[in-house]
Order: structure tokens, then sequence, then C-alpha cells
């Protein structure tokens, strides 16, 4: 135990390891961002938008639903066991869209996918917080999530760009099967952190008892104004992006937009992101995560209703950019907060829950998305799901009480 230390700089190697498994794990959602949505309509003839955004539907449950088993799964078996697993389950998801003779086996897929995500991603984030110091958890998250959404932004441009030179199936995933042995043999390498978990709980000041499986959940989810506000946010943040990723391509098809066009519309949302993490999770170790929340909340709302009333390729990519930028804001921030409030012991069981219901958003959002578009169309789809950020910021800036440890 004596050898064991906590801390960014002391465990450097490790972090490094974890950072670049992550930007792999994203990789594996961006495989598919361009060009999923586009191979329902023109490969499988889905002309209702509900049914082409039904792989984000099967994705967003079976990645919601793993996330809340795989915070109590790591707490109980160490995370390193369920980061390997993951890249077990992401071995089917480029395969099956490979061999995919019907739209149930791309469905399929992305329930693989979910599971894929739901497992190596949480692990990557609950171990380098495992690492940190508390004042640095922020930075710790932001570097994950910058890793892992820089990956999605270069497979959504990469596959994009496949796709118009050879063909939308199967070139780009035979990427797919390339990214899952790397992130396999990554994953090898990382070292548990079972160590750093002992050592934070003997060290933590307990706030109150230890909690069981079900308290973490109602405290998470209702119970505790600061948990639920963040995973509130956290909802909103997806369920606009479970909107974004099914709606863009359709919504930029319509109006003229080339495979090639949209894939960097597409990616520069996601590119941003990544990239505004590297300064916003560090950020709010200094100034507070509260006000980073509820901005960043109400910059995604205000992009969103940008990008629809707009109609020139420079504004649509600057739209794209400050969508990624006030997710940027929210998203390694909601995590550090949920850190900041939870007990070491039962953390990752918390981590999971609010990673439960945040992701939980991606279905939500591209099943009212698919929805609105089937009644009313693409354009009142995403300006009616852009009042839910709004009024997750709203509730940030009344409810919330910051979190940063003093």
């Amino acid at each position: 135990m004596s050898k064991i230390r906590i801390g960014i700089k002391e465990n450097i190697l490790n972090f490094i390891l974890l950072v670049v498994t992550n930007f792999f794990v994203g990789s594996m959602v961006g495989l598919e961002r361009t060009i999923l949505p586009i191979i329902g309509e023109e490969e499988f003839g889905l002309a209702s938008a509900s049914a082409a955004l039904s792989f984000i539907i099967s994705f967003g449950f079976s990645k919601a639903i793993v996330n809340y088993f795989a915070g109590a799964v790591a707490d109980r078996f160490g995370r390193k066991k369920v980061l390997l697993i993951g890249w077990g389950f992401g071995l089917f998801v480029p395969l099956l869209v490979i061999f995919a003779t019907s739209w149930w086996m791309i469905v399929v897929a992305n329930i693989f996918l979910g599971i894929n995500q739901g497992l190596a991603w949480s692990m990557t984030v609950n171990m380098k917080i495992d690492l940190s110091k508390p004042t640095q958890r922020g930075m710790a998250v932001g570097l994950n999530e910058f890793a892992g959404y820089t990956g999605v932004a270069a497979m959504a441009a990469v596959s994009g760009f496949v796709a118009t030179n050879f063909s939308n199936r199967p070139e780009p995933f035979y990427l797919g099967i390339v990214i899952v042995v790397i992130g396999f043999i990554l994953s090898l390498l990382v070292k548990d952190t079972s160590g750093h978990i002992k050592l934070q709980s003997k060290g933590a000041a307990k706030n109150g008892p230890s909690l069981n499986a079900k308290e973490v959940f109602k405290t998470t989810t209702y119970q505790n104004k600061n948990l639920s506000s963040i995973t509130f946010a956290g909802l909103s943040t997806n369920l606009k992006d479970g909107m974004a990723w099914g709606l863009f391509p359709l919504f930029f098809t319509g109006v003229g937009l080339t495979v090639s066009e949209i894939g960097v519309l597409v990616a520069i949302y996601p590119a941003s992101w990544g990239f505004f993490q590297l300064f916003t999770g560090a950020l709010s170790d200094k100034i507070g995560r509260k006000w980073l929340i509820a901005g960043g909340m109400w910059l995604q709302a205000l992009s969103l209703w940008m990008i629809l009333f707009v109609g020139q390729y420079s504004l649509w990519l600057i739209a794209a950019i400050l969508l990624g930028l006030g997710t940027a804001m929210v998203y390694p921030t909601l995590q550090a907060s949920i850190s900041d409030v939870a007990q070491p012991e039962w953390r990752a069981s918390s981590m999971g829950v609010y990673r439960f219901w945040r992701d939980s958003g991606y279905a939500f959002g591209a099943l009212f998305a698919g929805l609105l578009t089937d009644l009313l169309n693409v354009e009142w789809a995403i300006g009616l799901v852009a009042i839910l950020p709004l009024s997750a910021g709203l509730l940030a800036a009344v409810r919330l009480k910051e979190t940063l440890p003093k």
C-alpha cells in the first residue's frame, strides 16, 4: 500500500494509457455517426424517422442499463476486468453491421455497442478518478472525455470519407475490427486501480454511512438535491445528443449537402466537444462546477436554435462548434461533481446511476426526435428538443449548490 500514491503525476503512465484507450472507445461510436442513418434510408428503405432512429434507441437503453450495473460490478470485482469484457462485446459491432441483411441486425449491433460503451467508457473514467486527487477530478474527466470524443470525431470524419470514396458498407466497418484489437491490447497493459480506491477510502472524511445499491439509486436520482440536479442535466445533454446523432444527417441531407459535407458537420460538433474538455474540466477545478453546468446547458439550447435559423454552411459550422462547447462545459463537470459528492466506497455505483440516466437520454432523444419528425418535421423536432437543456440549465442555476471541495 505504501507504494500506491494518489495523483495524476504520480500515476502518469497508467493515466496516459487510459487516455489513449478511451480514444479507441470513442472511435467505436464515431464509426457509425455519419453513415448509419443514411444506410437506414438508402439501403434498408426506412421511410419513418422513428424506424431509422431505432438503432440509437437500442444503443441508448443498452448503454444506460449496462452503465448502472457496471459501476456496482466494478466496485465489487475491479475496473480492469470490466474494461476487458467491454472490448469483447465490441467485436460484435462491426461484424454484425458488415454482414447485416436486415435492419434488425443493425439494431442488435447497437445493443452490443451500448454494452461496449457502458463497460469500457465507464471504466476508463472511473479509473482516472481513482488515480486523481480531489482537486484534479475535473481535469481527469476532461482528459478522458477529450480523448473519447476526439475518437468519435475522427472516426465520424474518416468513415464519411471512406463511404464517399468506396461505399457505405462494408469498407468503413473494417476499421472497427482494427479498433477493437488495439483497444483490447491497450487495456491489457492498463494497471487496475483497486489499491487507489482503498487508499482514498482510508483517507476520506466520512459524510455519512456507506450505502447499498438501492440507496445509491434513490440518492443519486432524486433524494440528494445536488446529485439529482446533476443527473437531470446529464439526461438532458444526451437527449439532445441522441436527437443530433439521428437527425443532423437527415436535416443536412434535406438542405442538399453531400455526405462529405455532412461528415464534416457531424464530426466538428464532437470534435469541439472533445477539444474544449481539455480546458473545461480543469477550469471547473479552479472556478467551480455550478455555473459551467448552467451556462453550458443554455449554450446547447441556443446552438440548436441557431442551426435551424441560419442557412449557410459556414454558420452551421459555427453553430456545431458552439454546440460542442456547450456540451464540453457540462460533460466533465457533471462527472466531477458526482465524484465530489459521492463517497469513495459507492462513488462508482453513483456514477453508474448517473450514467444510467444520462445515457438513457440517447434513447429518449432518438425516440422523441423520431416521433416529432414523423408527426411534424425535422426542424420542429430539433427546436422542441432544445427546450430540455434550457430547462436543465435553469434548474441547475436555482437548485444546484457548488460541489467543488474547498
